[in-house]
């Protein structure tokens, strides 16, 4: 099969002779059913929202809550063995050997047990049983991720192993591509991650990744890019914030924001850096130029996705596993490191300290209380909800409308999303993260101001 030279990106263009060969070659699927129906149970599943006794939410939050009711306070049982799965893991399978990165994290999982532990029995310094710090941990964090993303992980199989993604993928390459510099197929990432859930966006990231289709880079492009807070844990922010009468200017803002904050910290270090290579051992599968006949260009990747996925009760099962193999991972790191993020945050100036490479931006902006703005942007990478807090009755509108974006767009956070990224296959560093995370903050917080403005001259 002829092949045109590489691009820049390590993609490979083909013209329509070659994209006929590919056809040709290409396995015919059977039960072409699936493509439809499993695609669509799973759009459904994670992006349509329905309302269920006045709770309006996607599906598969419904489905959780559900399961969360039935366990009731058991729920912190299935937690809290979760933890100790993964605290055990690392030792069981000689990981935390691998690297000094992965004994730190070994280590501190340990840590995450015994904390999950006193937490549960009520005993220990009061810093621990705050009930903004240890029980927030368990009951916000662990319980809620540690059921959404092996259940997810189900409904995950229906998403991106059927076809939907290859055919979305096609149309949205024009897009993505000079934009984002990841592949069309990385819009439902995104899209996973904003309506549903960061780990959930993780986990097909990861799969995309370790399946070749995704180089290191791109990897690390959606992982520290796209991998926001969901759609709801938003409508908590601006209700705290009191941006819920403005509720469609702060959803979309923060989402042209957060995207326009993405498209410029790809073009710089550390993810300018990060090398466009697949993971090792993996047969790279790149998506193909296409100039025309785009329709039936989408049908046939999706085809060729079809004829090569196993069964759905393998592949759901597949996709489970997983699942609660990267959960087992993250939530030790939660209630480890998260808790020690947020005992800084809670308890010392570190956090104002930090906040001094926020202070000069907040300055130059013309707002009245920099120091306060800047210490509630620095604790951002501790947990994406403290910022809100800190300013939540501040009388500035604009102040707030900032500061509730950079909840959202900063993405890097230690309570769940830096453990998240780090348990993954993606090979990316913990001194990435935290470059990334300045680099965004101080891009929202540049992007914001004028948006808040905006706002506040239109909205009235």
């Amino acid at each position: 099969m002829s092949q045109a030279p590489q691009d820049p990106h390590g993609q490979l263009h083909t013209d329509t002779t070659a994209m006929a060969a590919i056809d040709a070659d290409a396995p015919r699927p059977s039960a072409r059913w699936r493509m439809l129906v499993y695609s669509a149970i799973g759009v459904f599943m994670f992006f349509v929202p329905i309302t269920v006794n006045g709770v309006s939410t996607i599906p598969l939050d419904h489905l959780v809550t559900w399961v969360r009711g039935l366990l009731g306070p058991f729920g912190r049982w299935v937690g809290l063995a979760i933890i100790a799965a993964g605290a055990v893991h690392p030792f069981v399978t000689g990981r935390w050997r691998k690297d000094a990165t992965r004994m730190v994290f070994a280590l501190l999982a340990v840590l995450g047990l015994v904390a999950a532990v006193m937490v549960m029995a009520g005993v220990g310094p009061f810093w621990l049983l705050d009930k903004n710090i240890g029980p927030f941990l368990l009951d916000k964090l662990v319980v809620p991720v540690g059921l959404i993303v092996p259940i997810g992980g189900v409904f995950l199989a229906l998403v991106i192993g059927y076809g939907l993604m290859e055919f979305v993928g096609v149309y949205l390459r024009p897009a993505m591509r000079p934009i984002w510099k990841v592949p069309g197929r990385a819009a439902v990432d995104a899209v996973a991650s904003f309506v549903g859930s960061y780990a959930l966006g993780l986990l097909l990231t990861n799969r995309m990744y370790t399946g070749g289709r995704y180089t290191a880079r791109e990897a690390a492009i959606i992982a520290a890019g796209f991998s926001t807070v969901s759609a709801t844990f938003m409508v908590i922010v601006a209700k705290t914030l009191g941006l819920m009468d403005v509720w469609l200017w702060y959803f979309s803002g923060t989402l042209v924001v957060t995207f326009l904050v993405t498209a410029i910290t790809v073009r710089i270090p550390p993810l300018s850096r990060i090398p466009d290579e697949v993971a090792p051992g993996v047969v790279h599968h790149p998506e193909q130029a296409v100039t025309r006949n785009r329709f039936q260009v989408a049908k046939r990747a999706a085809e060729q996705t079809l004829a090569e996925a196993p069964s759905l009760p393998r592949n759901m099962w597949i996709n489970f596993r997983d699942g609660l193999v990267m959960v087992m991972q993250i939530l030790p790191s939660i209630m480890s490191v998260g808790l020690i993020a947020l005992v800084l945050a809670t308890y010392t100036p570190v956090f104002a300290w930090v906040g001094m490479i926020f202070r000069p931006f907040f300055w130059a902006l013309g707002f009245s209380d920099p120091a306060l703005l800047s210490s509630a942007a620095a604790t951002s990478v501790a947990e994406m909800f403290i910022p809100a807090t800190m300013v939540a009755d501040h009388p500035d509108f604009v102040a707030r409308f900032v500061i509730g974006v950079v909840c959202v767009s900063a993405i890097i956070f230690f309570s769940a999303v830096v453990p998240a990224i780090l348990a993954t296959d993606i090979p990316v560093k913990l001194w990435h993260l935290l470059v990334i995370w300045v680099e965004r903050v101080i891009l929202t917080i540049l992007l914001a101001t004028p948006l808040a403005h905006l706002v506040a001259a239109v909205a009235g």
